[in-house]
């Protein structure tokens, strides 16, 4: 007998841990980003570009999740 959370709790907490992920992930992207300064202007704007992208890839589990 398997239970399992019922689909507006799982959103709940998905929605907590992406917020939780987001806030971390930003602070070190940031972080790194700073490093870039005295680097031809392209680094920082393909850093960034890379970086507004990357941040969805190790969420694609909980999202499955969220919505099975």
């Amino acid at each position: 007998m398997s239970k399992t959370l019922p689909s507006g709790a799982k959103k709940a907490l998905g929605s907590l841990a992406i917020l939780i992920w987001l806030i971390a992930y930003i602070v070190v992207a940031v972080m790194l980003g700073e490093r870039l300064h005295g680097l031809p202007a392209i680094a920082p704007l393909v850093y960034y570009a890379a970086a507004g992208v990357a941040w969805v890839l190790p969420l694609r589990g909980l999202f499955k999740w969220m919505n099975s």
